[in-house]
């Protein structure tokens, strides 16, 4: 695969992944007591994985249910495929130690493949070692949307892979790469915008050098069939399923021309929590002094990646900023799908993009001499260690450790307070994400998921509909996105976490609790007191505290 000739740089390989190792260190060591994004994560992904543990339909029909979540409306297919790696670590492992061992494998892989790209097809020289090293490091290290997995971390031992069956390399490792990558890796989160990139990439060659080169476009076809093949419930749901769901009302075309501009600087210098690169500081300048340079020094010919690539990561994020631009509602309009599905993803290329510009630019430093090369170590070390700074220990530090916000104690004597069989009745949470009571095996009416039945939100949309009609900002995001199916309130507006400390009442909450009922609700877990909960049909039965939980739950129970 490859040789690493350079003591050197066989030192610094070793050192990397030591730095790695302690890097992913306080996951292992502190456990539940970690602290791990809440965004799209604990509140999300990590309680779907539990649920579908436990639900009997890890490998059911396509058009299984899930029974635990909104009345058993909810889709198998809404949780992803069985055939992905990450389902079966959760499903094995208790979730802390899946969650440990998933971001080993996604950053150990992440550093190997840019490595390995970098080393081969853009910094191959010995002395460049180690800057190619500290990059690879640097990018390994970025905090990545953990259920994205290799989606994006993972397009750097891709592109090494297709670069070298593109330049005539018939490797075995070069498929079996394209073979394993789609087992711990999202085609939505990521892999469909690299793919058809690398799709015109193929295209741009054949008309310029007008050879066929039917190897690489074979490679290009070969993963996108792994890929249909691993994701089978998402291509099925796409061309079989036809019953509205959710996605249907999400409606994205919303920004005026001006604030799609600054959008697009915004997303250029800061980038994007999803695909987070934290290059503001250290990557930014170097490749705007690299481009500088070869400005200056008319390097456009021996450097044409680097420029490509600096024109590139622009526009990636304009296209990120212009796809919410007012302009797309007549094709909106007219096909659906332009709603439905997310291209506006296609700025998920902007990590490689990133750091691939990142090391060409330190290439070019290194290369021009003098203090330019000087500094070219410091550089690729400072980048390393702005990156230790968003370790997500230190990152989420203010936030609920994993332990405080499942609170499994808590909501065990809130069971057993209860004291019938959980499937027999069903809940709703206020101010904490319905994930948690979820993730403690209640039953709920209310849910975070993009893909489910339209009917379900409309009936659901009964409890809440005099407070969305009090709040145009909960109103609209619920109409018109409808991925949080909780129970909105005027006074909370978007806010979900409301911790034991927290000082903020419900004064005039307006509930539809008929509504609430005829679903099957019997419950609600508030994390704050609800001071006209009578004027609601509710009946405060019991407070629940500990010092294990982030929450002080107050349990209501429906007349």
């Amino acid at each position: 695969m490859f040789s690493i000739e350079n003591k050197k740089e066989q030192r610094l390989l070793v050192f990397a992944l030591i730095v790695l190792g302690l890097f992913v260190a306080p996951l292992f060591v502190l456990g539940e007591n970690a602290h791990i994004r809440v965004h799209d994560n604990l509140d999300s992904n990590l309680a779907w994985y539990e649920v579908l543990a436990n639900s009997g339909a890890m490998t059911g029909a396509v058009d299984a249910r899930i029974p635990q979540i909104i009345n058993g409306e909810l889709q198998r297919n809404a949780f992803g495929t069985e055939l992905s790696l990450i389902v079966w670590l959760y499903a094995l492992f208790p979730t802390m130690i899946a969650y440990a061992l998933s971001q080993t494998i996604t950053r150990v892989v992440a550093f190997l493949g840019m490595f390995l790209l970098l080393k081969k097809h853009f910094t191959p020289q010995p002395d460049w070692a180690l800057f190619r090293i500290a990059v690879s490091l640097a990018f390994a290290m970025t905090p990545f949307w953990p259920s994205g997995m290799l989606s994006t971390l993972g397009m750097p031992l891709a592109l090494w892979a297709f670069l070298n069956i593109r330049n005539g390399e018939r490797s075995w490792v070069n498929y079996l790469v394209l073979t394993l990558l789609p087992l711990y890796a999202s085609i939505v989160l990521g892999f469909f915008f690299f793919l058809s990139a690398m799709g015109i990439f193929w295209l741009v060659d054949l008309i310029r050098k007008k050879d066929w080169n039917l190897p690489f476009l074979f490679s290009i076809a070969y993963m996108t069939i792994i890929f249909m093949i691993v994701e089978y419930r998402l291509f099925y749901s796409f061309l079989f399923d036809h019953e509205p769901n959710s996605r249907d009302e999400y409606f994205h075309a919303r920004l005026t021309f001006w604030h799609s501009v600054r959008l697009t600087f915004k997303n250029y210098v800061l980038g994007h929590h999803h695909v987070a690169t934290m290059h503001t500081f250290v990557i930014l300048p170097v490749t705007l002094f690299a481009f500088y340079i070869v400005i200056k020094k008319q390097l456009w010919k021996q450097e044409k990646v680097f420029v490509f690539l600096f024109w590139l990561n622009i526009a990636l994020s304009a296209w990120y900023a212009f796809w919410f631009f007012k302009g797309w509602l007549p094709l909106t309009e007219r096909f659906h799908f332009l709603d439905t599905f997310n291209f506006a993803r296609y700025h998920f290329l902007r990590p490689l993009v990133i750091y691939v510009l990142f090391a060409l630019g330190l290439k070019i430093f290194w290369l021009r001499g003098g203090i330019w090369k000087k500094a070219v170590p410091y550089l690729a070390i400072a980048q390393v260690v702005v990156m230790l700074f968003f370790n997500e220990e230190i990152l989420f530090q203010n936030k609920p450790t994993f332990k405080e916000f499942y609170a499994e104690e808590q909501f065990s004597e809130v069971k057993t307070f209860i004291g019938k069989p959980q499937e027999e009745y069903r809940v709703v949470s206020i101010g904490i994400h319905p994930a948690i009571a979820q993730y403690n095996g209640f039953y709920t009416l209310d849910t975070y998921n993009n893909f489910y039945p339209l009917t379900y939100k409309y009936q659901f949309r009964k409890i809440i509909e005099k407070e969305l009609a009090k709040n145009k900002r909960i109103r609209t995001y619920f109409d018109e996105w409808g991925g949080r199916c909780y129970i909105f309130t005027d006074e909370l507006g978007k806010h979900y976490m409301f911790k034991k400390n927290s000082k903020k009442t419900l004064k005039n909450l307006e509930l539809n609790i008929e509504a609430f009922k005829e679903m099957g609700g019997t419950h609600i877990f508030s994390s704050i007191p609800i001071d006209n909960a009578a004027d609601n049909k509710l009946s405060l039965e019991k407070v629940f505290e500990s010092n294990e939980s982030a929450w002080k739950i107050y349990l209501y129970k429906a007349l």
